[in-house]
């Protein structure tokens, strides 16, 4: 679960929708926008939670299904044709830092603030049934490679006055990113009691997530979504985690959305 602001992921959608509109040739469209406020662990195994802002954007073409889109996938967008059952395309997330003697006891080292650069590959069966794989390489802070693989059910009801979602997560990383967050140096040991220990790569996490949509009437909406992940295998063993953190990572968030249509000459 990532820190997302208004403002970068507005601008990068608005850049987004521009690309993807120009093939289209209608110039009408449904823009939802919103805001809300989430709460999420500071970092991968934390014990203590942020209260970050939650923001939401999606432009639609009238008449077509509202677009999918999950809450902890990165922001970016789709290269290829809507109407394409294979998408490829950009995702940037941002990871919030982990203090040491504030987050973790002095003498384990912390890891800074992170942005997540890399991309996505999606297949969407119909309108019922996303798969997603989306791989990012952290520039600063941990600077270790992540593989996050999702699959969601979308349940829409007529006119998408409500849409809901709900589907597995598995999360995978290198060796140093497991060594930033879950790893004990030989340092840390001495300071803390704790023994030295390298976890190694692969699967970090699994778990669940879901989102539902909902028409308040008008134009008004509200958005909102709840995820789950457990730490399990070298992650899951971390003595760190274990003594200053926690194996489950909760998250949730909350937001109020408003559509209107907009023109947009020339596309």
């Amino acid at each position: 679960m990532r820190l997302l602001t208004v403002a970068a992921a507005a601008a990068v959608a608005a850049l987004a929708g521009t690309s993807a509109l120009a093939q289209e040739g209608s110039d009408v469209r449904i823009a939802t926008v919103g805001a809300g406020v989430q709460t999420v662990p500071r970092y991968p195994g934390a014990r203590n939670r942020e209260l970050i802002p939650l923001p939401r954007f999606l432009l639609d073409r009238p008449g077509e299904p509202m677009r999918f889109r999950a809450a902890d996938q990165g922001i970016g967008f789709g290269l290829l044709s809507r109407n394409s059952a294979i998408d490829i395309g950009p995702a940037v997330q941002l990871q919030s830092s982990r203090r040491a003697g504030r987050d973790v006891p002095a003498g384990v080292p912390g890891v800074g603030f992170t942005v997540e650069a890399g991309g996505f590959i999606q297949a969407m069966l119909g309108d019922s049934f996303r798969v997603r794989a989306e791989g990012r390489q952290g520039i600063g802070g941990h600077k270790g490679a992540v593989l996050d693989l999702s699959a969601d059910a979308i349940l829409r009801t007529a006119g998408d006055a409500t849409v809901f979602s709900v589907g597995p997560r598995l999360r995978l990383s290198d060796g140093r990113y497991q060594r930033a967050y879950f790893g004990v140096t030989p340092g840390a040991a001495l300071a803390t009691g704790l023994p030295v220990y390298t976890p190694g790569a692969g699967i970090y996490a699994a778990g669940i997530s879901s989102t539902i949509s909902q028409k308040l009437g008008g134009p008004w909406g509200v958005y909102a979504y709840a995820g789950y992940d457990r730490l399990i295998d070298d992650a899951g063993r971390s003595p760190l985690v274990r003594r200053y953190g926690r194996r489950d990572d909760l998250s949730g968030g909350l937001a109020l959305t408003y559509s209107f249509r907009m023109h947009l000459p020339g596309l």
